[in-house]
């Protein structure tokens, strides 16, 4: 079963911040700069958590991943946007 993901970082150091973005973009959408949304499976949620652990500092970074539920439940429901309603694509593969 695919759940839906948001995953937001805040990265102190602008090399390591690059690499998180390209790191998220093979994971999921970015709703802005440091947001994403992702529909991963529990494997690929794992794979996901590696590849950020080898970006990161974990002395100085940080990185929050919630899950909103399955994907075929109500969890893009809970996303509520106020003034330009980003666009949210369902995405079927994952790209590493």
């Amino acid at each position: 079963m695919r759940s839906v993901y948001l995953v937001a970082y805040d990265i102190s150091d602008a090399k390591r911040l690059k690499a998180m973005h390209r790191c998220m973009l093979g994971f999921g959408d970015a709703l802005q700069y440091s947001l994403f949304r992702c529909v991963l499976s529990a494997k690929e949620k794992l794979m996901m958590v590696e590849a950020a652990k080898e970006v990161i500092n974990q002395r100085e970074d940080s990185v929050m991943v919630v899950c909103m539920g399955p994907v075929e439940g109500k969890a893009d429901e809970r996303l509520e946007f106020l003034g330009l309603r980003m666009n949210i694509s369902e995405r079927r593969a994952l790209i590493v």
